[in-house]
């Protein structure tokens, strides 16, 4: 069987936006889109966009625990794409695998944006407290969607990308401009300062809240705050140079 054929379930179009900026949205561990509803309204002001669900979370599929897999397979879905992404955002592990991305896009074509929602190069040890926090989060998510097989797959995939996020050290350079917005916590100094040594273009941000309370209600309008200052600079600059 064609494995682009059968991945292209994982590409699913979010908005049909005219705009200069199309963008891609990553999941993050656990594999799910729901937590970008409002980032992927904000996204839309500016262009279509459309996200990356994970493999594992229907019945039959087989969750991922590589980030360079699930990258490879990622790369072979935006040739579906109607253009090439402008902008990749993914939240924590999401960040990661974005950033894959466009360093490979870049080797080709121009160079995309990237937006780190607290994603880090590496995490050589997941705490107990971390594996935990994102496990409780899946095991809400998935509390209303209908028994016991769905928060089986919802686990499973969760604890597959916690090994792959684990496992993985990121090392690729991007050259395009990058927006870092990191939580509240002890590594935040040091998150920063392995992405600069990464970037062409790196914007650092803050938001005053942990890891897992990005999107409640009480911070997502902060996110977005700074997401809308990098989109600005962006939409400005495709602005500048369209033909």
């Amino acid at each position: 069987m064609d494995t682009s054929t059968t991945d292209a379930r994982l590409l699913l179009p979010l908005a049909q936006r005219p705009g200069p900026l199309g963008s891609l949205l990553i999941h993050p561990a656990g594999g799910g889109l729901a937590q970008y509803l409002g980032v992927a309204g904000r996204l839309a002001r500016h262009g279509s966009v459309h996200g990356i669900r994970a493999d594992g979370l229907l019945a039959g599929e087989q969750p991922d625990d590589s980030v360079p897999e699930m990258t490879r397979r990622y790369l072979g879905l935006l040739g579906r794409l109607p253009h090439r992404p402008k902008l990749l955002v993914g939240w924590s592990l999401g960040g990661v695998i974005a950033w894959e991305l466009a360093a490979r896009l870049a080797a080709d074509g121009p160079a995309p944006a990237v937006v780190l929602i607290d994603s880090f190069t590496d995490r050589e040890t997941v705490s107990d407290s971390v594996r935990a926090d994102l496990l409780a989060a899946i095991e809400q998510s998935v509390g209303t969607m209908g028994g016991s097989r769905d928060a089986e797959r919802a686990r499973a995939t969760a604890l597959a990308h916690i090994s792959a996020s684990a496992g993985h050290r990121t090392e690729a350079r991007n050259t395009g401009p990058a927006l870092l917005v990191t939580c509240a916590g002890p590594r935040r100094e040091e998150q920063a300062d392995r992405w600069r040594r990464l970037a062409g273009r790196l914007t650092v941000r803050h938001l005053e809240c942990g890891h897992f309370e990005v999107f409640d209600p009480a911070h997502q309008p902060h996110l977005l705050g700074h997401l809308d200052e990098f989109l600005a600079r962006l939409t400005t600059a495709a602005q500048e140079t369209a033909p």
